[in-house]
C-alpha cells in the first residue's frame, strides 16, 4: 500500500506508564503467580485512571500505553533457568495474559509491556518477551529479546526459532489502526541495528519497556532513546519502573526517565521519579508519515545505502548462534555458561583486532 493509500490516523495520546514492580524472587510458584495477578489488579485501576485523566488534560483518547520492563516479576538474581521459569515466567495462554487482555479491552487501547514468557515450542527455556495487546484483547505482537547477558534468546536456538517463526517473527511489526508498532527491550535500545531492523519493516512507533537506574545525567540509554528516534524517523515511547520492591537492591534505584520522544529527537513529555502517568504526549502519525515522504537531508531512512555496510557485518559476529542447541536438542544453560560465552566473544574480538 502506498503512502497516499494509507488511512488517516488522527492524533491520540500515548503514555509511558511508570509503575512499581513487585519482585517474585524467593517465592513459591503459587505465591509468585499470585503476586503477578495482584500486580495486574493494581494496574487495572492505574490504567483506568490514566486514561481518564489524560483525556481531561489533552482532550484526546489514550490509545497506547507502554508498561515497564518485567513489571510482573522483576528480574532473576542468580536463580537457575528452571527455577526462574517456574516462578518468574508466564504461559502464553495463562491467566496473566488473560487479565492484561481484559484491561486493554476495557480501556479500548493498545497495551504494551515486557515479561518473561514460556514458549511451548521451547519448553526447556524462557524468553524475555515484549508484547502488544490490542483493544480486542488479542496479542498482536510478540517480540523475544535478542540480546541479553544472562537469559536465553532466539539467537541461542536460531535454527529452530527461524523454523518456527521465520525472520518476520524475529522482528515483528504490528500494522495497526494507530500506526505501525514495534518493541525493543531495555538495553537493546543501545544497539542501533535492532531498531533499524524494525524501521526497515515499517515501524513508526517503538515501544521501549525498560527498568534502568535513574540519573539526572545523560545516561547511555537516554542518549540512545533520542538517537533511535532520529535515525529511524519514529516515535519512541519509553517506560521505566518507578521502583522495584522486594529485592536487596535499593527500591528506588530505578525511577523517573519515562518519556515520549518524537521523530526529531524532541522529548515531548517526561516523568519524574515515582509512580506517574505524566510521560504522556499526543502522537501525530499522519505528520510523521508526511515527514518521512519529504526529500531532503533530514530524511535519513531514504538516504541509507544499506548494501554499503553488508561486508563489514558479514562473518564478524563474536557471539555464536545456536549456542543452546546440541544436535537439534535444546540445552538448559547455567549462569557460568553465559559468563564463559562472553569471555570467549571478547577473546575473538581481540584476535580479529576489534579490541
Amino acid at each position: 500500500m502506498s503512502q497516499n493509500q494509507r488511512p488517516s490516523v488522527g492524533p491520540y495520546t500515548a503514555t509511558a506508564l511508570q509503575v512499581s514492580c513487585v519482585a517474585v524472587n524467593g517465592k513459591s510458584k503459587a505465591d509468585a503467580h499470585a503476586t503477578m495477578l495482584s500486580s495486574i489488579a493494581t494496574l487495572k485501576g492505574a490504567i483506568a485512571t490514566t486514561v481518564g485523566f489524560t483525556k481531561s488534560f489533552a482532550g484526546t483518547d489514550t490509545k497506547l500505553i507502554v508498561l515497564p520492563e518485567y513489571f510482573l516479576s522483576s528480574f532473576p538474581m542468580g536463580e537457575p533457568i528452571p527455577v526462574w521459569k517456574e516462578i518468574g515466567a508466564i504461559e502464553i495462554d495463562g491467566p496473566e495474559y488473560a487479565a492484561l487482555s481484559a484491561i486493554a479491552q476495557a480501556q479500548k487501547c493498545y497495551l504494551a509491556g515486557n515479561t518473561y514468557e514460556i514458549d511451548p515450542k521451547f519448553p526447556e527455556l524462557y524468553f524475555q518477551c515484549c508484547f502488544v495487546i490490542g483493544p480486542n484483547g488479542n496479542v498482536v505482537l510478540r517480540y523475544r529479546r535478542l540480546i541479553s547477558l544472562f537469559a536465553p534468546s532466539p539467537f541461542d536456538v536460531w535454527d529452530k526459532y527461524l523454523d518456527a517463526y521465520g525472520l518476520d517473527g524475529v522482528f515483528p511489526v504490528a500494522k495497526t489502526d494507530i500506526g505501525n508498532i514495534a518493541c525493543v527491550a531495555s538495553e537493546e535500545i543501545l544497539y542501533p541495528e535492532i531498531s533499524r531492523a524494525f524501521a526497515l519493516r515499517g515501524a513508526e512507533i517503538i515501544c521501549h519497556s525498560t527498568s534502568e537506574t535513574s540519573s539526572p545525567l545523560m545516561t547511555p540509554k537516554e542518549i540512545c532513546r533520542r538517537a533511535r528516534a532520529v535515525e529511524n524517523m519514529c516515535f519512541v515511547v519509553s517506560a521505566n519502573t518507578a521502583k522495584i520492591i522486594g529485592t536487596p537492591m535499593p527500591a528506588e534505584a530505578t525511577g523517573g526517565m519515562s518519556k515520549v520522544v518524537d521523530y526529531k529527537g524532541n522529548v515531548l513529555a517526561e516523568a519524574y521519579p515515582g509512580e506517574s502517568f505524566c510521560a504522556n504526549a499526543i502522537l501525530d502519525i499522519d505528520a510523521l508519515r508526511k515527514y518521512r515522504a519529504l526529500p531532503g537531508m533530514c530524511n535519513l531512512l531514504s538516504r541509507q545505502p544499506l548494501e554499503l555496510y553488508a561486508a563489514s557485518y558479514a562473518d564478524r559476529s563474536a557471539s555464536p548462534m545456536n549456542s543452546l542447541l546440541d544436535g537439534g536438542k535444546v540445552k538448559v544453560p547455567d549462569r557460568a555458561m553465559f559468563v564463559s560465552r562472553q569471555a570467549g566473544a571478547i577473546a575473538r574480538l581481540r584476535e580479529t583486532g576489534v579490541l
